[in-house]
């Protein structure tokens, strides 16, 4: 519903409506008279006052807006010239990779190859020097047969006499039926002496290794002994020491599990004890606590703080109660 009637409010200067375009007037009208009201210098000049101050805010708030356009702009114009550069990085990269997956190909390609022609070379170079000794055996095998057969023939030319007086005595005796078989039965007969030669020996060498294998074994066997007894003392000793060390040891060990023990009882009451104290002053700051029990650095971090702010309030009271003593006294005096 509208208003019948208009609303006034009584200021300083009278009944000035609430209506601003009926109260400008009246106020003008106020400032122009001097008895209830002294006019400042320069009081008709602007100077900074609310609406001045509006305006040059205006003012640079739209020279802002239009900065901040062109900036924005910019930036757009930018991201996309940017966009273009990372594909066309993109698009580069892609080639380079192809070019560098061929090349890379090509290059295996050439070292696969070079490493089959350098196995091909070690494998000929192999078989070319075998072959050259193969082929250095045979020659001097066939050195050494024409040798052989050029001793052969001069041993022949030599025991021709010998055949003419071999074949005289198969004539004459009636035991041998021809050459051949006196040959063979005196190769058999020069065979039959070395093969029991050899056997001699062997059997004497046999022999000997017996004996002296029966001498080692006994020579063995009494070192044996004596050096199990000599073992066995060590052994004894050792475990006498032994025992005697892991009885010391055994309470070197109990010592040292009770101070383990000792020590993290000592841990864990520290760990408490400065939790609780944390606890305490998160409830005299009236906050949740945050940190565990295990986060030791950062309760620390905690306290430190806190107990330096207390610190600096205890300063802060002594000097206000230093200063208070002081300004009582001064009072007193002045009183007396």
């Amino acid at each position: 519903m509208p208003r019948r009637k208009p609303t006034f409010k009584t200021d300083v200067i009278g009944n000035l409506d609430l209506k601003a375009e009926e109260a400008v007037g009246e106020y003008l009208l106020s400032r122009q008279q001097e008895r209830f009201f002294v006019k400042p210098p320069n009081w008709d000049s602007a100077g900074d006052s609310v609406e001045m101050l509006y305006i040059e805010n205006a003012r640079e708030n739209e020279a802002m807006l239009v900065l901040q356009r062109q900036l924005l702009e910019d930036a757009q114009r930018q991201s996309e010239l940017n966009h273009q550069r990372i594909a066309q990085m993109y698009r580069m990269q892609e080639r380079l990779r192809k070019r560098f997956i061929e090349v890379n190909g090509f290059i295996k390609d050439c070292a696969d190859k070079k490493r089959n022609a350098e196995k091909i070379i070690r494998e000929e170079e192999s078989l070319h020097e075998e072959l050259t000794k193969e082929i250095d055996e045979y020659k001097s095998s066939i050195s050494e047969l024409n040798t052989f057969r050029d001793d052969l023939k001069e041993t022949v030319r030599q025991f021709q006499p010998y055949e003419k007086v071999l074949d005289d005595v198969v004539k004459i005796s009636d035991i041998f039926v021809s050459p051949k078989d006196c040959i063979d039965r005196c190769d058999a007969l020069m065979l039959a002496q070395v093969e029991i030669n050899e056997l001699k020996n062997t059997k004497l060498a046999e022999i000997e290794e017996m004996r002296q294998r029966m001498v080692k074994i006994t020579s063995e066997a009494a070192l044996t002994v004596l050096g199990l007894k000599n073992d066995l003392a060590k052994l004894e000793r050792s475990y006498n020491q032994a025992r005697a060390l892991g009885l010391k040891w055994e309470k070197t060990l109990s010592l040292c599990k009770d101070t383990i023990i000792n020590n993290e009882l000592d841990k864990d009451r520290a760990l408490d004890g400065l939790h609780l104290i944390y606890r305490m002053l998160c409830k005299r700051r009236e906050i949740d606590i945050s940190y565990s029990r295990r986060d030791v650095e950062k309760s620390l971090d905690f306290i430190k703080r806190e107990v330096e702010v207390m610190v600096a309030v205890l300063r802060e009271m002594e000097r206000s109660t230093q200063k208070g003593g002081k300004s009582a006294n001064h009072e007193g005096a002045l009183c007396n």
